[in-house]
């Protein structure tokens, strides 16, 4: 039987040095937002001819689109994000991009977001999270109603949340600064599926740790725990593993304009494996003890 209570502080140790560096990037850099979070346009653009990334910025440059997001799509594709434009500015600007680069262009996709629209998407958004959060807590105190102190088991499954979403949060503004990655609706649809596969990987650790507690597995605490994750391990890297690979594919053959759902879910769905096994139940074990 593999000692993951025993282990518990470098499971911390090692969540830690992963969430620290997240919380210092948050609160240096924040999150990159996209048009969704801020007014703008977005414009996915298909040239009949190759056309290079350097080319393309060199050409919006010339436009008076200096300030611009530029990010290659596949297949002679490229995801543009600027300043909210009209549609007759939008075709005003394929055309003088035709000129300049000398290619046909389609524009296969083009949104725009005003900041009245914007400010509420922020808005909605956190009142999501805080009310999803608030659910988590009262479901899961509910469902280990018949366990002594059943909301110190709902409080230990939203630390183990939260330490996910830190984690994803942080890396997406990790590489918002290092590489422009911008966050947009989909990145909130990534972060609210990541509590639920979390919600649930959390839930069947707990149940294997409620029936080794009824069946009187040990007298100790820690030992009933670490059972009950021993138990849980199997179930939880198949079911874990098999959504990674599809997520995976997903990312690799999916369009661009998925990748922040695609890559909210890869690190989440990892981070929340490596949680319901290494941190919820060592919660619960420490709290235990502490008592």
């Amino acid at each position: 039987m593999i000692d993951f209570i025993g282990k518990k502080y470098w499971f911390f140790i090692v969540s830690a040095i992963v969430i620290v560096p997240s919380i210092l990037s948050l609160a240096i850099f924040g999150l990159k937002p996209g048009v969704d979070f801020s007014s703008g346009t977005a414009l996915t653009l298909h040239f009949g001819n190759e056309v290079e990334l350097s080319q393309l910025r060199e050409g919006l440059a010339k436009l008076g689109y200096d300030r611009v997001v530029v990010q290659p799509a596949g297949e002679g594709d490229f995801f543009v994000r600027l300043q909210e434009i009209s549609s007759e500015e939008s075709k005003k600007l394929k055309d003088g991009l035709e000129t300049e680069l000398g290619s046909t262009i389609e524009i296969t996709s083009l949104y725009s977001v005003s900041p009245t629209i914007a400010a509420g998407t922020v808005r909605n958004t956190a009142i999501a999270i805080i009310v999803a959060s608030i659910g988590i807590l009262l479901y899961i105190s509910f469902a280990f109603r018949k366990m002594p102190k059943p909301i110190r088991w709902g409080i230990c499954a939203i630390a183990a949340i939260c330490h996910d979403l830190l984690i994803v949060i942080g890396i997406f503004s990790i590489l918002g600064w290092a590489t422009g990655l911008e966050i947009d609706a989909l990145f909130v649809t990534g972060v609210l599926a990541v509590v639920g596969v979390s919600v649930n990987n959390i839930v069947v650790v707990f149940d294997r740790i409620r029936d080794n507690l009824r069946r009187g597995v040990s007298r100790s605490f820690g030992v009933t725990v670490n059972c009950g994750i021993t138990e849980s391990v199997g179930r939880s890297l198949n079911t874990g593993l098999a959504t990674l690979f599809v997520i995976v594919a997903l990312y690799l053959f999916g369009g661009v304009t998925t990748h922040n759902l695609v890559l909210a879910l890869l690190i989440g769905i990892a981070t929340g494996i490596y949680s319901s096994l290494c941190i919820a139940g060592q919660l619960l074990a420490v709290w235990e003890r502490g008592k």
